[in-house]
């Protein structure tokens, strides 16, 4: 049943490949002939992009630079950057010629290394814009947003700061970031996400709860705003679909007939039940770097933008071709040893459509 449920629009569309975003037609009962614009969303956790240059006010680069433990130098860096965009550039192709809308992305030092990741040859044409702030985390890294000006206009981003915990004062996180925006005439909102690790096991939970408060916090404030607020929450949350924090802080229910007015489906939960994942913790599959989104992006309104499917972007370029970590995600490094691969997760990518 989960996987008919997974596969139901997919099996409904043919692609006619036009300029300017995605056309399908979909045929079901009470939409025959009909045909409708999509459009992709994406996130991708692309480990640890840092510059290789000394930031006095970042003591967490000190790894990454090239007198750290990495040897990390201009070479490399830009090798990575070429990866990184290699990736961006295939990402929702098959349904979207232009590409994603829009890119969340996390482990990022600054906003220098996303100007530099979008000016890379292989994504320069797409004509993506960065959003970004600098948050206080320990690491030193943030999350940041892409978006493509001709499919998304940005209007307004927040940073939304971590609570201070009683028990923790000291403990510092990535901020949460929230940008508002127009996708095809709507008001669309993104949460991009990166919740804490969960170093020190399972008592660390209580962190990424927090952090899904606050998230839950923010969707509550747009909801006060407009009822039929059009929100997705992205992010690298370090728990799966079923833990507390996604399942019952955030309340991202796993089935669309679940979902209760305000409230979120998650999109991800669905490969999630099929065992696929988008990283390997501690030599196990998990699914940490999802999208959920509210309750009116998956109403039957017809008119308006709607979610249609998702896609784990596991393709085989993107995995390791041998030794113990074959099929794993091809990153960065092996140790200390740089091997010239993308990342550590996979990217995750949904469609949205509207009827033309």
């Amino acid at each position: 049943m989960k996987r008919q449920h997974f596969y139901s629009y997919a099996t409904l569309v043919v692609l006619l490949l036009l300029t300017g975003c995605g056309t399908t037609k979909r045929s079901s009962q009470g939409s025959i002939g009909k045909q409708y614009n999509s459009y992709a969303v994406a996130f991708y956790n692309v480990e640890n992009l840092f510059d290789c240059d000394d930031d006095p006010t970042n003591r967490g680069d000190d790894e990454f630079l090239p007198t750290g433990p990495y040897n990390w130098t201009q070479p490399k860096y830009e090798r990575k950057l070429d990866n990184i965009a290699l990736v961006l550039s295939k990402l929702g192709r098959e349904h979207t010629p232009m590409g994603p809308a829009i890119i969340g992305v996390a482990e990022v030092e600054n906003r220098r290394v996303l100007e530099d990741l979008v000016s890379r040859p292989t994504v320069a044409n797409m004509g993506l814009q960065v959003v970004h702030e600098d948050s206080p985390d320990r690491r030193g890294i943030d999350v940041g947003l892409l978006y493509n000006p001709k499919l998304f206009t940005v209007t307004n981003h927040r940073c939304h700061r971590y609570p201070t915990l009683e028990d923790n004062p000291g403990f510092r996180t990535r901020d949460q970031l929230l940008v508002s925006g127009k996708m095809a005439g709507e008001e669309v909102h993104v949460i991009v996400c990166h919740w804490p690790s969960r170093y020190g096991g399972a008592k660390s939970s209580y962190l990424r709860e927090t952090a899904a408060g606050l998230t839950r916090h923010i969707a509550d404030s747009l909801y006060n705003l407009n009822p039929r607020a059009k929100i997705i929450v992205m992010g690298d949350m370090n728990d799966d679909p079923n833990d507390a924090s996604m399942a019952k802080v955030l309340d991202a229910k796993q089935f669309k007939h679940e979902v209760p007015t305000q409230g979120f489906y998650n999109t991800t939960w669905a490969p999630f039940a099929q065992g696929i994942g988008t990283l390997v913790y501690q030599n196990k599959w998990n699914l940490f770097d999802q999208i959920a989104v509210s309750e009116p992006l998956i109403s039957d309104e017809n008119k308006s933008l709607t979610f249609w499917k998702v896609d784990i972007f596991n393709r085989p370029f993107l995995h390791t071709k041998e030794g113990k970590r074959k099929g794993y995600p091809h990153r960065t490094f092996d140790g200390n040893t740089f091997i010239d691969g993308y990342s550590d997760h996979f990217p995750v990518v949904i469609y949205l459509l509207k009827e033309r």
